[in-house]
């Protein structure tokens, strides 16, 4: 393979933008990853619409990163919302903001941008070199160590930048294996977790949903509900959106926007729960007023969709968790349409996960994301430990910890020359 400066291991949005910068300030770069192509994550994240970054304000924009805004602040100070979009625009893609304040490609799609950048990076002064199909997996005397089809390859670069991704959809390359790795080498990897995940539900018989509801509702939307949800410091929160049943539970991202406080509170305290407003446009009088009118000889069903609108799913959950006696009181019928408790008993599994929390911790790392342990070693996007909703922020903060990276790495470069010169 000869020899180069610089390895990047991951070929997902951080991997490419810590690429990037390198090969544009003629650092010599190889790219190695698992998958055949890069972007896979990447490309399957933008099958729906290609979410890149948020248009709402800076202290806005960093406080979605919870404890760890202050870091990540560090990294986005460089290379923030605007700058993608100016980054995306240098690419010949154009962005437009859409009506929740998200920030999109105009064709929606990730795969121009793709392959837009990709044709950047093969065609820049110093070209990076691709190696796929290559699966990193340890060190040898030599250096670092690679499966391939073709058998072990080893290679001894001055530098490395790790982007390996979290622990979801490890299908497409991110399946967490590198953590035990790390912690061999007496890195502190905090235990890889679901983030922006679905959850199970307990159900009235504590089993989850009945065989009738999931097999009638599963895969139906919530649209224009609302939750109430506590955090581990016992703050209270609330935010109106929609949500998905499943087969076990709920998914969406009105979930999504919860699914850190859920998931801290639930491995506290064994299970969690968030309250359901299923008419946060109707005040809670106004709810009791109509259930309480008369409805003759109609069917509760027909009676509540005939004064409140309450039908099919959403009716549904309310015979699916609330007793007969409940459900014949209009006083707790009420306060359940307004405020009904969903338990959940566990997140779902983290390969099923949008995104993942835990990794190397940031304590390991220079304010550079150099590993004290490991000199010469960069650790960047979603294998740290931090995380993100949903909403642009995630990817946004992965390419510009790659871009940090980049530019330190090539500082790094600099000095040791300079070491080595001396």
């Amino acid at each position: 393979m000869g020899e180069f400066d610089v390895a990047v291991i991951g070929g997902g949005p951080s991997g490419l933008m810590a690429a990037e910068v390198l090969s544009a300030q003629g650092v010599s770069v190889h790219l190695f990853d698992a998958m055949p192509s890069v972007g896979r994550k990447f490309l399957l994240a933008g099958r729906g619409g290609l979410n890149l970054t948020h248009a709402e304000p800076w202290d806005a924009f960093v406080g979605r990163f919870g404890n760890k805004a202050v870091a990540v602040a560090d990294w986005l100070n460089p290379f923030d919302a605007e700058r993608v979009r100016n980054w995306a625009q240098e690419l010949g893609i154009q962005t437009f903001v859409g009506s929740s304040g998200r920030v999109f490609p105009s064709e929606m799609k990730a795969a121009p941008l793709l392959r837009a950048w990709l044709h950047r990076l093969r065609h820049a002064p110093v070209p990076v070199q691709f190696h796929m199909r290559h699966r990193w997996v340890g060190w040898s005397d030599a250096g670092w160590v690679f499966e391939t089809p073709q058998g072990p390859v080893q290679i001894k670069p001055q530098a490395t930048v790790l982007a390996l991704g979290g622990g979801s959809w490890s299908r497409l390359g991110s399946d967490g294996a590198w953590a035990y790795r790390l912690q061999q080498r007496g890195i502190q990897v905090e235990p890889l977790q679901p983030a922006n995940c679905g959850f199970d539900v307990v159900g009235r018989s504590g089993r989850g949903w009945t065989d009738h509801f999931k097999h009638k509702f599963a895969g139906q939307a919530f649209k224009t509900v609302a939750i109430r949800w506590v955090d581990m410091d016992g703050h209270s929160h609330h935010r109106q959106g929609e949500f998905v049943v499943t087969g076990t539970g709920v998914e969406g991202s009105l979930i999504y926007s919860a699914a850190k406080d859920l998931r801290e509170v639930g491995l506290r305290d064994g299970q969690t729960y968030f309250e359901l407003d299923l008419l946060p446009h109707r005040s809670l009088d106004f709810v009791q007023a109509a259930v309480a009118h008369p409805k003759g000889a109609r069917s509760l069903s027909s009676h509540l969709k005939s004064r409140l609108g309450l039908e099919g799913v959403k009716m549904a959950l309310l015979y699916e968790l609330l007793d007969t006696a409940h459900l014949q009181n209009p006083q707790s019928l009420s306060q359940a349409i307004k405020s009904l408790p969903v338990r959940l008993l566990r997140t779902r599994p983290l390969d099923e996960a949008i995104s993942t929390a835990g990794g190397v911790a940031l304590t390991e790392m220079d304010t550079h994301l150099m590993l004290h342990k490991m000199p010469g070693v960069f650790c960047v996007g979603e294998m740290l430990d931090w995380e993100a909703p949903t909403g642009g922020y995630l990817l946004t903060a992965c390419m510009a910890s790659g871009h940090r990276a980049g530019h330190a790495v090539a500082r790094w470069l600099g000095q040791a020359q300079k070491i080595t010169s001396e």
